[in-house]
């Protein structure tokens, strides 16, 4: 019997993948297609989704799209650029209005307005924008059913067809009402619900044993949970003697982490492990580079040179043995790994070095379809501790993106009219405001962004900081990031200066990230959240010195977060315990939403 699916046509979306693993959580399995695919798969669909994507309908080069698509008798939903592209198409107004909306927006329903797509949504709700481009007219035959108080059109549905769409985006965890809406699309389809985990696992064995043949793999191993998983189940693939884990220090781990990897394989029982001591290599690698795709790549084709370096060193054929690694979907969207997908920056994982490995099929990622909050689920699946399945993400690179860097040269500019934006967006707040000369980078509209951060001065308040760190990201497109001052009281006259990824620096925040992770284990808070990052930023008043910016976060799935509301009781002292350690002279707080900021700065 033919497995029925929801057909998900991929724009580019940094959120494509993601909208499939919520139809899957509803047990409806999906399929991804380019928008310019051929109808005949697609008709033996029970539904389309129609993604979002970073391009605008008023682009030169439009993404290929098969209109003929609108015209099948099934259930189709547009998101975002969908909703855009299908409103210009059947004949709806479509601009940009010069703003646009993202991160939490309120949303509500016209009233009157029915829909089967909306049963159950209350009136009033709080929904996940990024979007440029604003939907102001309905198609002749579609009635709106939702705005938002920039967009009058967030929401609509066909008179009789059951054509829907929406601006936001119902798949991110922050759409509190986004399961609802799409569980009533996945009922509006009548598609059956026969997809699970176990039934991945099953799959992604059998897909393991079939690109393997008679290889083996070498799996790069970090002790997170991905990799571990990955290793895990090619082992149950293939059996032991077959997978072999190298574990590379690259110097960039946290305090003492090496030592905790190693002990975490010996009692899961992992003798095929060796770990590789390679940290003055890395750090020689990235030595006087600056910009954050650089240390990357830099990073992640080091990384391709030690695993052949130990190839040749234990006389295997890298013919034969292929290279492992715990690869997610966003660490491929995020580098641009898919049709008309923007490059939100550049994993270690997607160098040219892979790259040339995946073009010559030397290259095994089984979790390559999944979402971090799906590896997990895998994991127990698989028996794994639940210490391991639920330890904190730590990308390859490690703190060596934390450590931002400067060179010498000319130093931002626009920063004067950027202060004067950002104080009249705050005339009316509790809030003194500024902004930080170094840039980091955020995701607004699914495109790249590289800007300076804004720092807000004033009251200790969550619900404040938050409804002011939106209001500033949305009201000025060249600020895709907001920090609000933890120490001293007064923000001191930074300037940037030239400072590089050094073994002084990357010990200097080791120590600051290992007090906040021990302030926050303390407290039984490390499952609160989902990753602590901490960011040394290379600013003072003068030739020498540091500041440091704490960014906590909660999330599900990497794709969307929401900065962590952390006690203030716990903040402030670690805060007053950073600012003593050697050279620190501020302390921040990130208080931005993924859009429009990434986790990390670089």
């Amino acid at each position: 019997m033919e497995r029925e699916f929801i057909a998900v046509l991929d724009f580019g979306s940094q959120y494509a993948h993601l909208i499939a693993k919520r139809v899957r959580h509803l047990g409806v399995y999906t399929e991804i297609f380019p928008p310019s695919t051929d109808l005949e798969p697609l008709r033996r669909a029970k539904g389309v989704i129609l993604s979002g994507g970073p391009q605008s309908v008023f682009g030169e080069s439009p993404v290929p799209f098969n209109p003929a698509v609108l015209e099948l008798e099934l259930p189709i939903l547009g998101l975002c650029y969908g909703h855009q592209l299908l409103s210009q198409l059947m004949g709806g107004e479509v601009r940009n209005l010069g703003r646009g909306e993202y991160g939490k927006t309120a949303l509500r329903r016209v009233e009157g307005a029915e829909a089967p797509l909306l049963d159950g949504m209350p009136e009033e709700t709080t929904v996940w924008m990024s979007h440029g481009d604003t939907v102001l007219a309905p198609p002749p035959g579609f009635n709106v059913l939702a705005h938002t108080e920039l967009c009058p059109v967030a929401a609509m549905a066909h008179e009789r067809r059951p054509i829907f769409s929406l601006q936001f985006h119902p798949e991110v965890t922050d759409t509190p009402e986004g399961g609802l809406l799409l569980a009533n699309f996945v009922k509006i389809t009548g598609a059956a619900r026969q997809w699970n985990m176990t039934a991945f696992m099953e799959r992604a064995l059998a897909d393991c044993q079939a690109q393997l043949g008679d290889r083996n793999v070498l799996m790069f191993l970090s002790g997170g949970v991905d990799s571990t998983v990955a290793f895990t189940l090619l082992t149950r693939a293939l059996g032991a003697g077959r997978v072999r884990g190298l574990f590379i220090d690259n110097g960039f781990m946290r305090k003492d982490e090496p030592e905790q990897v190693m002990e975490g394989y010996r009692r899961l029982g992992l003798d095929n492990v060796r770990a590789v001591d390679a940290s003055g290599e890395f750090l020689r690698a990235i030595a006087g580079r600056v910009e954050p795709q650089d240390k990357r790549k830099a990073v992640g084709e080091t990384f391709i040179r030690v695993r052949n370096r130990y190839l040749a060193e234990m006389s295997l054929d890298p013919a034969h043995w292929l290279l492992g690694q715990g690869t997610l979907y966003p660490d491929i969207i995020e580098s641009g790994g898919t049709d008309h997908a923007e490059v939100i920056k550049s994993h270690h994982n997607r160098v040219q070095g892979v790259q040339d490995l995946i073009a010559a099929g030397h290259v095994v990622e089984p979790l390559k379809e999944l979402y971090k909050d799906e590896v997990r689920q895998l994991g127990e699946v698989l028996d794994l501790p639940e210490a391991l399945v639920w330890r904190h993400p730590f990308p390859g690179p490690g703190l060596s993106i934390n450590v931002l860097c400067s060179a010498d040269g000319e130093p931002l500019t626009g920063l004067d009219g950027l202060r004067m934006a950002v104080a009249e967006r705050l005339k009316d707040s509790p809030f003194r405001g500024d902004v930080l000369p170094v840039r980091s980078v955020g995701v607004q509209g699914d495109r790249r962004t590289y800007a300076p951060p804004a720092v807000l001065i004033g009251p200790r308040d969550w619900r404040l900081l938050e409804e002011c760190s939106v209001a500033l990201t949305n009201g000025i497109r060249e600020i895709n990031r907001v920090v609000t001052l933890l120490a001293p009281d007064e923000l001191p006259p930074l300037v940037a200066h030239a400072a590089y990824c050094t073994a002084e620096r990357l010990a200097l925040l080791a120590e600051a990230d290992a007090r906040v992770t021990q302030a926050l284990e303390r407290r039984g808070l490390m499952r609160e959240i989902f990753q602590l990052l901490v960011i040394l930023l290379p600013l003072s008043e003068s030739e020498a010195g540091e500041c440091l910016v704490l960014r906590p976060v909660v999330s599900e799935d990497v794709m969307t977060a929401r900065f962590a509301e952390l006690p203030w009781d716990l903040v402030e002292p670690v805060s007053r315990e950073l600012m003593g350690l050697p050279g620190v002279r501020a302390v921040f707080y990130d208080v931005t939403h993924k859009p429009p900021a990434t986790f990390g700065w670089e």
